[in-house]
C-alpha cells in the first residue's frame, strides 16, 4: 500500500497507516521528478505533486529566525518563523529538529541559509519544540546571540512581564511571622519562580524596601521543601541583623552566625542548622571547609562586594558549592560593565562566558549597557521607592542591631572594667554610663583621630553607616543624622565630605540659634545629595527639614520622645515622600539597654500606664548595662 502525502501542521509529511514521516526539503525535491511510486524511507511513496495537486511547489527558499514573545502570564514563548515576502510563516520542530520545508497559503517552499545556525542555537538551549521555554533557555538564546554576534533572534519579550509571578494568588509560607507588603509578596513569588526555573537571580530593590524579608520568606519556602542547609554571606556589620531578623520573622529557621575565633571548625556541624550566616572575609578563609557542604541556597547580601571579579572575596563566593544563588543589592551596578559580569557570573555561572570574551563584546558605555540589558533584566527584579510608594506607610523604621569587632569588644570591656571598679551604688544615675555610650559611637571619640585614619577600619557601626549613606547618596537624596556627641561631629565633618564628595552641615549646641534655620534652608534647597548632622537636644525640635526623607539615629537616646521629636524633623507636614528612619545600636552593650528601655517605654505609653517615676527602672537599666559583655560571637 502506498503512503499518502499530507499537510502536517505547517509542512509536508508522509502518512503510512498510523506512522507519520517528516521528509527533508531535498527528499521532496527528489520525488517531485518521479512519476512512479518508489520506496523512500523504507515506505512506498509517490510524487507529492500528484497527491496534492492544489499545492504549488516554489523553487525560491526562505531564511528563518527565532521569534521570542511572552504571554499575559509572563511565560516566554519561542517560535521559529520563515519570512515569505512580507509574511512570517510558522516553521515546525519535530523531536528537536527543524523541518526545513513549509507549506503556506497552498505554496510549498524550502528553508535555506541559516538553518544550521538556528538549529545549533536551539540545541545549545535545549529547546525541543515551539512554545513555552524556561527563563534559563531564554537566557541561553540571548547570550549566544550576544557573544557570537549573530542576528537570528527577533526578541519581542516585554521584560516587565517577566517580573510578575505566574500565580499571584499563592501565599507566603505560614511560618512567616510577618505580613508582606504587596510588592514584597510579588518579589518573593518572583524569586521563588526564578530559583525554580534558572537557579539564580538578583534582588535589586532600593534600600528600605525590605530585601531581607523577601529572602527570609524564600528561605522558609525552601525549608518546607527540605532544601537545607542554606548560607547567607553578608558584611560583618549585618551579621547580627540577619540573625535577629530570622529569629523575629522566621523562628522556625535554625540559624547560626559563623564568624570569629570560636566559629564552627567541623563542617558536619553546618548540617545541624537550616541557615548559616557568615561574612565575606570568613568565606575567603573557610572556603575549603564550606565546600564540604553542598549548599541548597546561597544569598549574598550587599552583593556589590563581589563587583571586582579579581578580588579574593569574588573568587571565593563564586567557588561555593551550591544549587541556587541570589545576589541582593540596592546598588547592583555602580561603575563598570564588569560589575554586571561579576554578579551574573555568581548567580548564573558561565552564562556570559569568560570575562575576556565578554569585555571584547560588551563595551563599557551606554551602548554596552543596552546590549547586556536583555540578559540582565530577566535576571533582576528592581523596584524603586517611587514605584511602590502607594504600598508603603508614611514612615518606615529600620532598627539595625550590630555586633562590635574584636578590637571594639576588647576596648569596650576595658572601659567597662574601669567603670565597674569605680561604681558607687549610692550615687547611681544614667550619666554614669556616658563614657560607654560615647565609645559605642566610635573608638576615635575617646582615643582621638589622626589625619590619615580611616574611621571605617575600626568601627562596625561606622562601616554600616557608610553603607547606608552610600546607597542614599547614589540616589541623589539627602540624609539627616542625629548624634549626641561633639567628638562624633568632628569625625563626620572630617570624613564625610572627602568620602562622598557632598555638602555637609552641622547644628549642635554651639550653633547660634539665629543661624540654624538658615542652615536648614540651604540644606532643603540644595539640589542633589547632602547630609545634615544634628544634635537631638539642640535641633530635635522646631526645625522643618522636609528636604530629606532619610533619618539616621547614629546613637539612641534614653528618652523615646526625644528620638521621635528628632525623626519628626523630616516626618512632618510638607513631606511628600516616604520617610525612612534607621536606628543603629550595638548588641550586648549599653546601647542594647538603651534600645530595650525605648521599646519598654513605648509599650507603656501605648498602654496608657502612668505613675512610674523611673528611678527604680534607671537602677535596673544601669545594672543590666554593667552585666552585658560584648563578644564577636553570639
Amino acid at each position: 500500500m502506498k503512503a499518502s502525502w499530507i499537510i502536517y501542521s505547517h509542512h509536508l509529511a508522509l502518512q503510512d497507516g498510523k506512522n507519520v514521516f517528516h521528509p527533508s526539503a531535498s527528499d521532496i525535491y527528489n520525488l517531485l521528478s518521479k512519476d512512479d511510486s518508489k520506496n523512500e524511507f523504507n515506505i512506498n511513496c509517490g510524487n507529492p505533486q500528484l497527491d496534492l495537486p492544489d499545492i504549488r511547489f516554489s523553487k525560491i527558499g526562505s531564511s528563518i529566525h527565532i521569534k521570542l514573545t511572552n504571554n499575559n502570564c509572563g511565560e516566554i514563548i519561542c517560535n521559529i518563523e520563515a519570512q515569505r515576502k512580507d509574511t512570517f510563516v510558522p516553521v515546525d520542530i519535530i523531536e528537536g529538529t527543524i523541518i526545513d520545508q513549509c507549506v503556506y497559503n497552498n505554496t510549498w517552499f524550502y528553508l535555506t541559509g541559516n538553518n544550521l545556525q538556528v538549529q545549533d542555537l536551539l540545541d545549545s538551549a535545549g529547546i525541543k519544540e515551539n512554545g513555552r521555554i524556561s527563563i534559563r533557555q531564554y537566557l541561553n538564546l540571548i547570550e549566544k546571540e550576544l557573544l557570537n554576534g549573530t542576528t537570528l533572534l527577533d526578541n519581542q519579550v516585554d521584560i516587565s512581564c517577566l517580573q510578575k509571578p505566574i500565580d499571584n494568588n499563592e501565599e507566603p509560607p505560614t511560618s512567616l511571622k510577618a505580613t508582606l507588603f504587596p510588592y514584597q509578596k510579588v518579589g518573593f513569588l518572583w524569586i521563588k519562580r526564578m530559583l525554580e526555573e534558572s537557579n539564580g537571580c538578583i534582588l535589586g530593590d532600593e534600600m528600605g524596601l525590605g530585601k531581607t524579608m523577601q529572602v527570609i520568606t524564600e528561605m522558609l519556602n525552601l525549608k518546607e521543601r527540605k532544601e537545607i542547609p542554606m548560607l547567607v554571606v553578608a558584611p560583618i556589620s549585618l551579621l547580627t541583623n540577619w540573625h535577629r531578623e530570622c529569629a523575629k520573622f522566621a523562628p522556625s529557621l535554625k540559624t547560626i552566625v559563623h564568624y570569629g575565633h570560636d566559629r564552627i571548625s567541623n563542617y558536619k556541624d553546618f548540617q545541624n542548622y537550616d541557615v548559616v550566616i557568615t561574612s565575606y572575609t570568613t568565606v575567603v578563609s573557610d572556603i575549603h571547609m564550606l565546600n564540604m557542604i553542598k549548599w541548597k541556597f546561597v544569598a549574598l547580601d550587599e552583593a556589590q562586594n563581589i563587583k571586582n571579579p579579581f578580588s579574593a572575596r569574588a573568587r571565593a563566593c563564586k567557588g561555593i558549592s551550591r544549587k541556587r544563588s541570589i545576589a541582593v543589592s540596592g546598588t547592583p551596578f555602580e561603575n563598570h560593565i564588569t560589575d554586571i559580569w561579576s554578579l551574573i557570573d555568581f548567580i548564573q555561572p558561565g552564562l556570559l562566558g569568560s570575562l575576556e570574551n565578554y569585555k571584547e563584546t560588551i563595551t563599557d558605555d551606554v551602548s554596552g549597557g543596552k546590549r547586556i540589558e536583555p540578559i540582565l533584566s530577566p535576571l533582576m527584579i528592581r523596584r524603586l521607592v517611587v514605584d511602590v510608594a502607594k504600598d508603603l506607610p508614611e514612615k518606615v523604621v529600620s532598627t539595625q542591631a550590630l555586633q562590635m569587632s574584636e578590637f571594639e569588644c576588647n576596648e569596650y570591656n576595658k572601659y567597662l572594667s574601669i567603670l565597674k571598679s569605680s561604681f558607687d551604688s549610692d550615687k547611681i544615675n544614667l550619666g554614669m554610663l556616658q563614657q560607654l555610650r560615647i565609645y559605642c559611637t566610635h573608638p576615635y571619640t575617646l582615643s582621638g583621630m589622626n589625619d590619615f585614619d580611616d574611621p571605617t577600619e575600626v568601627s562596625i557601626k561606622y562601616q554600616r553607616f557608610c553603607e547606608i549613606a552610600e546607597e542614599i547618596i547614589s540616589r541623589e537624596e539627602k540624609i539627616i543624622v542625629f548624634t549626641s556627641y561633639k567628638k562624633m561631629f568632628e569625625i563626620f565633618k572630617k570624613d564625610i565630605p572627602n568620602r562622598f564628595g557632598i555638602q555637609l552641615w552641622t547644628i549642635n549646641g554651639e550653633t547660634p540659634v539665629a543661624e540654624r534655620q538658615q542652615i536648614v534652608d540651604r540644606f532643603n534647597n540644595l539640589s542633589g545629595a547632602a547630609m545634615l548632622i544634628l544634635n537631638p537636644k539642640a535641633a530635635g525640635t522646631g526645625l522643618n527639614i522636609t528636604g530629606a526623607n532619610h533619618v539616621i539615629h547614629y546613637n539612641l537616646e534614653w528618652n523615646p520622645a526625644l528620638e521621635d521629636q528628632s525623626s519628626a524633623r523630616a516626618y512632618r507636614r510638607g513631606q511628600t515622600k516616604t520617610v525612612f528612619i534607621y536606628r543603629l545600636y550595638y548588641t550586648n552593650t549599653v546601647e542594647q539597654v538603651v534600645n530595650e528601655r525605648i521599646e519598654r517605654k513605648r509599650d507603656i505609653a501605648s498602654s496608657a500606664v502612668v505613675g512610674n517615676d523611673g528611678q527604680s527602672q534607671d537602677r535596673a537599666d544601669i545594672l543590666r548595662a554593667l552585666e552585658l559583655i560584648p563578644s564577636i560571637r553570639k
